[in-house]
């Protein structure tokens, strides 16, 4: 019952925390584009994903491609643990376990905010 009675708080919550990283990432980008030299530093990450669902795997692609200064290049199945898996390209990253740490954060966030009973996958390894 808890759970049920949370959920419309979570929702709001993870969507007030995408706003604001949204904004974040906006800032950095339009920053990056007017300023004179180059800040960016690409990079690419491999992502094992926590959610069982397609839905929820899609709806994590959508948020981070539509993050400015990220994208999802490529999408697939770690057969051998039966993860999904995402490959993530960034603009603004030089640690690349900060920037798996900051995608694991965004998918629990959103996994915790919308699943009205959150279940990770526990074979995920950051």
């Amino acid at each position: 019952m808890k759970d049920f009675l949370t959920w419309p708080f979570r929702i709001l919550g993870f969507w007030a925390w995408y706003a604001k990283e949204f904004a974040v990432a906006n800032v950095a980008v339009i920053k990056d584009v007017v300023t004179v030299g180059n800040d960016a530093t690409p990079s690419i990450v491999r992502l094992e994903c926590l959610s069982f669902t397609e839905g929820f795997y899609t709806l994590l692609a959508s948020l981070i491609t539509i993050t400015p200064g990220t994208l999802v290049v490529g999408a697939g199945d770690n057969t051998s643990k039966g993860v999904r898996v995402m490959y993530v390209h960034a603009l603004y990253y030089t640690d690349m376990d900060e920037l798996r740490a900051d995608l694991r954060e965004m998918e629990e966030r959103m996994l915790k905010g919308l699943m009205l009973r959150p279940k990770l996958n526990k074979e995920a390894t950051l």
